[in-house]
């Protein structure tokens, strides 16, 4: 695994190596020994996964409070994505900063989300699966979710008109959020 910095303090993008023949691949999407080096979370506690029939389906800005803030590992198995992360943490050199990527069934990547980050994404295709390692266990009552469209956050997403729950439309603006430092 290649693991590479994003501005966000403490985020990371990583490329899996590919160990290729005439049969095809194999690659290891996780290993302790390696996010133990990085001083990164190891734990798993839970893997979801998010099916979105829709084009334009948009999902988030999600994230969890004291005492269940999450450590998420994503990346997109089927179709793709443009994946954004927020830095909410008051303390951190990037807070408010936001990081997009394309994620795709293709190009294999997975994006490390520290504690303290909001996370969300917008399908670019049809049919499109997004798979989740969490460092914790889901707790409804510490979830939150900031406004994707905030101006605080200046977020560009590709497809302008969203399909969208409607709590996730309705969050408020961060700036309204109470929101613990990390």
């Amino acid at each position: 695994m290649l693991f590479i910095e994003t501005p966000l303090s403490g985020a990371y993008v990583i490329d899996l190596e590919l160990l290729e023949d005439d049969r095809g691949f194999f690659a290891r999407v996780f290993c302790q020994r390696e996010f133990e080096a990085r001083g990164l979370e190891t734990k798993v506690a839970q893997c979801s996964t998010s099916f979105n029939s829709l084009r334009g389906t948009l999902r988030g800005l999600h994230y969890q409070t004291p005492p269940a803030e999450e450590v998420k590992l994503v990346r997109c198995t089927m179709g793709s994505i443009h994946d954004v992360i927020v830095d909410l943490r008051p303390s951190s050199p990037t807070f408010q900063k936001h990081f997009a990527i394309h994620l795709s069934a293709a190009n294999r990547r997975i994006v490390y989300i520290p504690k303290g980050f909001a996370h969300g994404f917008q399908t670019l295709e049809d049919n499109t699966e997004v798979f989740y390692q969490i460092s914790e266990f889901y707790m409804p009552a510490f979830a939150r979710g900031v406004r994707w469209n905030d101006p605080a956050f200046g977020i560009d997403w590709p497809v302008k008109d969203p399909i969208m729950h409607e709590r996730d439309r309705t969050y408020g603006d961060f700036q309204h959020e109470n929101v613990a430092a990390s």
